[in-house]
C-alpha cells in the first residue's frame, strides 16, 4: 500500500517561521538534502534581498553602488515592475529612490522553492511562511491539502480551502502604504488571494490592501473574471467579500481518483 511518510522541517528565516512539509514517499537519504537545499535557498534570498544587512545586493542598490547582475535579482525587480503596471500603480516596489520588493519577494521565493521540490521528485508538499502558503500534489493518497486561511490579526480561521495545486497569500497591513497618499493604509483588515503563482498572489494581495475596499473589490472581480485568481477581502468590522470562485475550493473532502 502506498503511503506518504515524507519529512518536515521548521526554521526561522526571512523574518518568519517557515515550514516545509514533504509527503512524497522518498527515501530519507533523498529527503534530508532536499530540505537542506530548501532552507539554503530561503537563506540566500534573505541575504540577497535583506533590508537590514548593509552587504545585501538590495542595500547596495539602494545606496547607488555597483551590484552583480544576478538573474534572480533582475527577475524580482522585473516582476515588481510588471505588477506595478498590472495593478495600475497600486503595487509599488520603488518609492523615493528606494527599492523594496517585500510585497512580492516571499511569495516569489516560495513559488520558486515549490517548483524546485516538484522537479526534484517531491511532488507532494506544503510550504507555509507566515501565512503565505504553497501546496502541491496530495496530503495523503487521494486527498487534497486542507488549508485554513487565518485572520492575521486574530488568528481566526476564516475559510478552509481544499486544493492540490495552489498558492495562497494574505496581506494584513503591516507597513503597506497607499501609494497615492504615502500614508499607511488602514481601511481593510486583510486581503487573501489564491491562484497558480504565489508571487503574483502575494503582489495582488499587497496591492488590493493598498487600494482600500471599493477599488479592491473591483480589481478582485476583474481578476476572477479572467479565471486565474480568487480573493477574500475582510473589512475592519469583520465583514467578508469573496469572489465566486472561492466556492470551488471549499466543501467537504472527497476521495480523488488515482
Amino acid at each position: 500500500m502506498t503511503t506518504f511518510p515524507g519529512s518536515a522541517r521548521v526554521e526561522t528565516v526571512m523574518g518568519t517561521q517557515v515550514s516545509v512539509d514533504i509527503r512524497t514517499a522518498l527515501p530519507q537519504r533523498e529527503l534530508t538534502p532536499l530540505l537542506d537545499d530548501a532552507f539554503a535557498w530561503l537563506r540566500w534570498t534573505e541575504e540577497t534581498f535583506g533590508t537590514t544587512s548593509p552587504d545585501s545586493l538590495l542595500a547596495r542598490l539602494n545606496r547607488g553602488q555597483t551590484i552583480r547582475q544576478l538573474p534572480e535579482f533582475v527577475e524580482v525587480l522585473h516582476r515588481c515592475d510588471e505588477l506595478n503596471e498590472a495593478t495600475g500603480g497600486w503595487f509599488e516596489a520603488r518609492r523615493d529612490g528606494v527599492v523594496d520588493p517585500a510585497g512580492y519577494l516571499k511569495g516569489w521565493a516560495l513559488e520558486r522553492l515549490s517548483r524546485a521540490l516538484a522537479n526534484a521528485g517531491a511532488v507532494d508538499h506544503r510550504i507555509n511562511a507566515g501565512g503565505d502558503i504553497r501546496v502541491r500534489g496530495s496530503a495523503a493518497p487521494g486527498k487534497r491539502w486542507r488549508v485554513g486561511v487565518r485572520d492575521p490579526h486574530t488568528g481566526l480561521v476564516r475559510r478552509v480551502l481544499f486544493a492540490n495545486d495552489l498558492g495562497i497569500a494574505t496581506s494584513g497591513g503591516a507597513g503597506i502604504v497607499n501609494p497615492r497618499t504615502g500614508e499607511p493604509e488602514t481601511t481593510l483588515s486583510s486581503v487573501t488571494v489564491l491562484g497558480p503563482d504565489l508571487g503574483v498572489a502575494d503582489g495582488y494581495a499587497t496591492a488590493m490592501y493598498a487600494m482600500g475596499p471599493v477599488l479592491a473589490r473591483r480589481f478582485a472581480l476583474d481578476q476572477a473574471a479572467e479565471g486565474a485568481y480568487e480573493t477574500l477581502i475582510v473589512s475592519r468590522d469583520g465583514q467578508e467579500f469573496g469572489t465566486p470562485g472561492l466556492a470551488g475550493y471549499g466543501g467537504t473532502e472527497t476521495r480523488l481518483a488515482g
